[in-house]
């Protein structure tokens, strides 16, 4: 039987499949479309999710098909009023390798993953349509349209808006359509030379706007945005290429017959809404199947994204019996709360963009704040969360920092990242009073935790045999910065990167506790999670 069955084969439903697959977990994937979609649509993955990415081992293939995000020139009335430029004056952090995110057609980041996924003997189904469901508590019956069925220990719904998966489910998408905010998209082609390829280019006018970005890594295909053409009453006509021609010569003063091709048209009405539960007994909704909110910001595949990592490692905890089968709970309790606050940023940015707009030189700059960069995200509140740090420093929940070390067995730089990057925890011993909590997790949890000793000034000599081969040197101290260690301290990281727990020497038994809890032994108990689609939880 298949552990887990992946409805969706966008970003999410290729991340989880990305990180099911490299923990040995038996998996499905599966996608109604026929083929792979050509649709540039989203313009990227913001800095937290090329964190995610690295940890999966794409994101050198995903930095150098796309490019870093452009500068944006605002025009009135055709002319030039503003050039600018979000990111102007930052710079990669010791703690934060990626101070903005990447600009790659969401078509290649899908290749990418989906290359990835093929290294573990996992290819996408496509035409492959889910039309029922059946949770026994043990297992969830899949109805296919082909009239066929499948089995799978656990089902994931990353299949989009219109989620198949979620109104099987029964689950509530509760929000509201804005019917008056319409815009049309589509991937056009403009002649080369016509346009600068290194600006995102912006007409704001009094009757409408376009938006035009080059695609990274083509010669002349860019992401269209527009205000829709009108009928006579002021309704929204549908897209089509004569109407992005028309819409292309009105606001950029420039010959119509310069787009050639425009092509994946689409409408798009700003929608906000949530479903109330991530989790049906065996099912689970992630990406838009669970939300869906204004663009302003990019958040929507980066939200998916990120659902995705947070849910993989649980999964695999629990269908290897490391772990009890509450652990499943908290995707919920941890991913349903960021939606919430996603669904109010973007809500709140469309706003102050809208207004931006307004006066010549405003653009698409307005929807950018350090918040969109997904790097502020954590989950103080969780249950996984253990009591840890205080104030502004660093908390249980928080997401992980970076910082350079060095391999203190050979001097080699490295980074942190590095030895969290894989399906494992880690725990970093910051003092030599760490260093029997060190050996104790190693010795009960094997190669499911990594024990990292972090040495500072007490550093051996490179090539002895007091460095372990998973030792670091500290030796700017920016780990310690960026961990608020002053004194003897473990902290254990989670799988997806956030930590868990922060502990001085008075309190080591607490992490022998919390990995027993993430990491134990155990059989699971299936009836535990059992459930019926119609919404029942059990356990």
């Amino acid at each position: 039987m298949t552990d887990v069955l992946i409805v969706g084969a966008g970003p999410t439903g290729l991340t989880l499949a990305c990180d099911l697959a490299r923990r040995g977990l038996t998996i499905r994937i599966v996608d109604k479309s026929p083929g792979h979609p050509r649709s540039s649509r989203a313009k990227g993955p913001n800095a937290r999710s090329l964190e995610v990415l690295e940890d999966l081992g794409v994101v050198e293939a995903v930095l150098a098909a796309g490019s870093a995000p452009l500068p944006m020139r605002k025009y009135r009335d055709g002319v030039p009023v503003a050039d600018t430029d979000p990111y102007a004056g930052s710079a990669p952090m010791p703690d934060a390798p990626y101070d903005r995110g990447r600009l790659i057609a969401q078509w290649r980041l899908e290749e990418i993953l989906r290359d990835r996924l093929a290294g573990y003997g996992v290819a996408v189904e496509t035409g492959t349509e889910v039309v029922g469901l059946t949770d026994d508590g043990t297992s969830v019956t899949v109805a296919l349209a082909d009239g066929s069925s499948t089995s799978a220990r656990y089902v994931a719904g990353c299949d989009g808006a219109h989620s198949r998966v979620r109104k099987l489910l029964g689950v509530p998408f509760e929000g509201e359509t804005a019917e008056d905010q319409v815009m049309v998209c589509g991937d056009v082609e403009i002649d080369p030379g016509v346009l600068d390829r290194g600006i995102w280019h912006q007409w704001f006018d009094e009757d409408g706007a376009v938006m035009l970005c080059p695609v990274p890594g083509t010669r002349a295909a860019w992401w269209f945005q527009s205000g829709p053409e009108r009928d006579a009453d002021g309704r929204p006509l549908a897209p089509s290429a004569d109407g992005f021609r028309r819409l292309f010569a009105r606001h950029t003063r420039l010959p119509a017959a310069h787009l050639t091709e425009a092509t994946l048209l689409s409408t798009y009405r700003v929608n906000v809404r949530m479903a109330d539960r991530y989790r049906v007994g065996r099912v689970f909704l992630a990406g838009d199947a669970a939300h869906v909110h204004a663009i302003a910001g990019g958040l929507g595949m980066n939200t998916g994204i990120q659902d995705a990592f947070n849910l993989g490692w649980k999964l695999a905890q629990v269908l290897r019996g490391r772990s009890g089968t509450e652990l499943l709970d908290t995707y919920e309790e941890e991913r349903l709360p960021v939606a919430a606050w996603t669904l109010d940023l973007t809500s709140e940015r469309l706003r102050a963009t809208l207004e931006a707009i307004r006066k010549p030189g405003g653009g698409l700059d307005s929807a950018i704040t350090p918040s969109t960069s997904g790097l502020d995200r954590g989950y103080r509140w969780s249950s996984l969360a253990h009591p840890g740090g205080d104030g502004d420093a660093l908390r249980s929940g928080d997401r992980a920092p970076d910082a350079p070390c060095a391999v203190a067995a050979t001097g080699a730089p490295t980074r942190l990242f590095r030895s969290f990057a894989g399906p494992h925890l880690t725990v970093l011993g910051f003092g030599a009073g760490t260093e029997g909590v060190l050996r104790a997790a190693a010795s009960a949890h094997g190669d499911a935790v990594r024990a990292v000793r972090v040495y500072g000034a007490d550093a051996p000599e490179p090539g002895t045999e007091a460095a372990g081969p998973d030792a670091l040197h500290d030796r700017e101290g920016l780990a310690r910065t960026a961990y608020g260690v002053g004194r003897d301290t473990v902290v254990v990281i989670r799988p997806d990167n956030h930590v868990g727990l922060i502990s001085d020497t008075g309190g080591f038994d607490a992490v022998h506790r919390y990995l027993e809890a993430l990491d134990g032994v155990r059989k699971p108990d299936p009836m535990s999670v059992a459930g019926m689609v119609d919404g029942t939880r059990k356990g």
